[in-house]
């Protein structure tokens, strides 16, 4: 039984890159018939941030990543948070003692800092010389007597090589010699990450370790952890890291404010920003940015877009295709397929996925998902009235392709919820379609004639329109703009006579007499 883990710190919110390392694990396990497992990693108290972990489940949640065992969930290894599991870190650790292969050191950091810098000067690497080593009562009496704490490290190898395969790598070798004794428990008795993570995949039955290529390094004392305690060693697969935008540097959650600073993350930001202030949404950099899954959640992405873009950042099907169902990733996933070299997120490409998938949405499912944005902005009552849904799915159609985000429905569809006298203009279209007397003078005609247009639909107000600017003998573009200013509120948007057939006969004719009144008011001062 194939058993992959995705193990969160709850430490701030749940990254892009690290959705990426979920999903190619949720998908190994998915591929295999197998269990995706959600561990949580809180041993480190002072960077836990209780209240983040929220945040953490929801966003695999809304992403459509279930796990099958873990937080909310149980299952029959549990507890599956660290910091329920202290005691059993406590007895692994323990057991290295007893077996010779880690010992209690009694070195101060100023001790351990001096044996630094002498390994600097003389331009060797660093390997601590184990004198304050302690592997008997005696000698931890002694050094006990002078008052010092202890720490327990482990006792590695110091000649030969950790030789393993990586499902992504091939083969691997590190020198032993260059491993330095890592700290495994700590002088308060709590246990560090690799002793804590080792003993919990052995004991989730964890089968294979799929995670990014930073943990490498990481390998040869987790694999030598595993073996002195007599644990099976897991198949371990590293993946390639996702890359700031063209560079090939890691893409990290603590340089947000960094990433508002290139331009593509900043246009994206900015437009998620206008939807955030429309929904009265508080937000700041740390939990709304780009590299944060709550920003797409909040702005509107489809996750199956969010998913096939992320499956895509170092694997392939082929060398062309981009567009995957979830199914089609499950039934195709595999870690031969997965590259070594990094993969740059890339948001305008998310973009287009994104645009794409908006696009072949059915209407329906577009319309409920724009709903809850109207909601929030507090155009449309909750529960809404029944009248809301057709025209709200008359709105969509309208809006046709310009509809990018779920949340870009407020733009588009403010002015139809609205009462007339609330109608708000966009000053400076408005200045610059209805500054004249002459653009008056044709829309108070246009408005007569749209008085007496029996028929009101999209076909009869289009014929209505150009037969006036045949009759007038003037160009169309000298009337329709001060009409969509009139009617609307707005210089751009979906179609003209869409706009006049959602807002209807009697408010179109009540915004036009309220614009031509604020018009001759504003041009007598």
């Amino acid at each position: 039984m194939v058993r992959t883990r995705f193990a969160p710190s709850p430490t701030g919110y749940l990254h892009i890159g690290g959705v990426r390392t979920a999903l190619f694990n949720w998908l190994y396990a998915k591929r295999h018939g197998g269990q995706f497992i959600l561990r949580i990693d809180d041993t480190d108290q002072q960077r836990n941030v209780e209240e983040a972990l929220a945040p953490i489940l929801h966003g695999f949640r809304w992403l459509g990543m279930d796990w099958d065992e873990g937080p909310e969930v149980g299952g029959p290894y549990e507890p599956y948070y660290q910091s329920e599991r202290l005691e059993r870190y406590q007895q692994a650790a323990q057991q290295l003692l007893d077996s010779g292969h880690a010992y209690y050191d009694y070195a101060t950091p100023e001790e351990l800092d001096a044996e630094r810098k002498a390994a600097d000067a003389e331009k060797r690497p660093f390997q601590y010389s184990r004198k304050y080593m302690a592997e008997t009562a005696e000698e931890r009496a002694k050094w006990e007597a002078e008052g010092r704490s202890h720490v327990v490290r482990l006792k590695m190898p110091r000649e030969g090589v950790c030789a393993f395969t990586d499902s992504v790598r091939g083969d691997v070798e590190f020198q032993w010699s260059k491993e330095n004794d890592l700290v495994i428990q700590r002088a308060d008795g709590t246990c560090l990450y690799h002793l804590a993570s080792v003993v919990d995949d052995y004991d989730l039955k964890i089968t294979h370790v799929i995670r990014a290529e930073e943990h490498l390094s990481n390998t040869p004392r987790q694999i030598f952890i595993g073996q002195s305690l007599g644990f099976d060693i897991p198949q371990y697969a590293h993946l390639p890291y996702v890359a700031e935008p063209g560079s090939k540097n890691k893409l990290s959650k603590r340089k947000l404010e960094k990433y508002l600073k290139n331009a593509d993350f900043k246009r994206l930001n900015e437009h998620g920003q206008v939807i955030a202030d429309q929904i009265g949404l508080t937000t700041s950099a740390e939990t709304f940015n780009p590299v944060i899954v709550d920003f797409y959640e909040l702005t509107g992405y489809l996750p199956a877009a969010i998913l096939n873009y992320l499956v895509l950042l170092g694997w392939s099907l082929d060398d062309k295709t981009e567009d995957l169902s979830i199914e089609e990733m499950i039934a195709n996933f595999s870690l031969e397929r997965v590259t070594k070299a990094p993969a740059s997120f890339d948001c305008k490409k998310l973009w287009a996925f994104q645009d794409r998938y908006m696009q072949k949405l059915p209407l329906k499912q577009k319309t409920a998902a724009c709903l809850p944005y109207l909601q929030k902005a507090g155009l449309v009552a909750d529960p809404a009235p029944c009248e809301v849904g057709p025209k709200l799915t008359r709105i969509i159609e309208a809006c046709g392709d310009r509809l990018k985000v779920m949340g870009d429905i407020i733009a588009y569809a403010d002015y139809f919820f609205v009462a007339d006298e609330e109608m708000k203009y966009d000053e400076k279209a408005f200045n610059k379609r209805l500054g004249s007397p002459e653009a008056l003078a044709l829309l108070t005609k246009f408005r007569a004639t749209l008085a007496v247009v029996e028929t009101w639909d999209v076909p009869t107000l289009d014929k209505t329109m150009h037969d006036f600017v045949a009759s007038e003998e003037i160009k169309i573009g000298e009337i329709i703009h001060a009409v969509r200013i009139a009617t609307t509120g707005q210089g751009v948007g979906p179609g003209l006579f869409d706009c006049l057939d959602i807002v209807g006969k009697d408010s179109c004719l009540a915004r036009i007499d309220r614009t031509l009144a604020l018009a001759a008011e504003r041009n007598a001062t």
